[in-house]
């Protein structure tokens, strides 16, 4: 849950490079300097240009503590997709996530979506902790890893991921 001293906002591109700052620490350096590449990648400014009003970002005292990237499908007018969030370690555990996510379902119920989509690498059991608890089912796959449905090569050979959906349950 957000606190008094959390300010939530919709992101700009004036956040984009702030937010990449945090991402290494946030992900305790996971996969070195081709993960902090890796992560760069999924947040490319036009997130930040594109999509900011589907998006949201939180501060503590001018410091970015959480984000979701989220979008409605142009392509998909049921859907919409969850696309990277991030919370700050010393911010986890305090429902700050699960705000965000309700705050996005909610976006999603007011633009007519009913479905809510999302991956993460099979490996983040974190990641499928949250989402399980937030209501996504795991989506079969052709593959497991350690007893999960996988997406194989994903996005891109060798890239497994987990896919997520969660029914909002009809719209507003």
């Amino acid at each position: 849950m957000t606190s008094p001293h959390h300010e939530v906002r919709h992101p700009g591109p004036e956040d984009h490079l702030p937010v990449l700052s945090v991402l290494d620490a946030w992900w305790g350096g996971l996969g070195g300097e081709e993960g902090s590449r890796q992560r760069a990648l999924l947040l490319p400014k036009l997130m930040f240009q594109h999509f900011t009003g589907s998006s949201y970002l939180v501060t503590s005292d001018e410091r970015i503590v959480a984000f979701l990237i989220g979008f409605l499908s142009p392509s998909r007018p049921a859907e919409s997709y969850i696309h990277f969030v991030g919370v700050d370690p010393a911010e986890r555990g305090r429902g700050l996530g699960a705000a965000l996510y309700e705050r996005f379902f909610a976006y999603s119920r007011a633009h007519g979506r009913s479905v809510v989509r999302a991956i993460t690498s099979p490996v983040n059991k974190g990641s499928h902790a949250f989402h399980t608890r937030m209501g996504f089912v795991t989506e079969p796959g052709p593959k497991e890893f350690e007893g999960l449905p996988v997406q194989p090569d994903y996005d891109g050979p060798g890239l497994d991921r987990l896919s997520f959906r969660k029914d909002l349950g009809g719209t507003r």
